[in-house]
């Protein structure tokens, strides 16, 4: 989704971003934008806030906590 691509970048700046995909809700597709804690708005300043939509699509902010690569076995 070129969604994706054109905002990634600026999204993972963002406090506590850590990752930026595609998911479905409704049926419906949505920009998924993961962060190690969700933090209430108000805590944030304006520039810090996670848009809810990005060229018409929703955003979905999830928390998934920190997030570290793995050592093959």
């Amino acid at each position: 989704m070129d969604v994706q691509a054109k905002y990634e970048q600026n999204l993972m700046q963002l406090p506590n971003v850590t990752g930026v995909g595609i998911g479905e809700e409704g049926g419906r597709p949505v920009i998924k934008v993961y962060v190690t804690r969700k933090v209430p708005e108000e805590f944030l300043q304006s520039q810090e806030i996670i848009p809810r939509t990005l060229d018409g699509y929703e955003t979905d902010v999830e928390e998934s906590g920190t997030i570290t690569a793995q050592t093959a076995l």
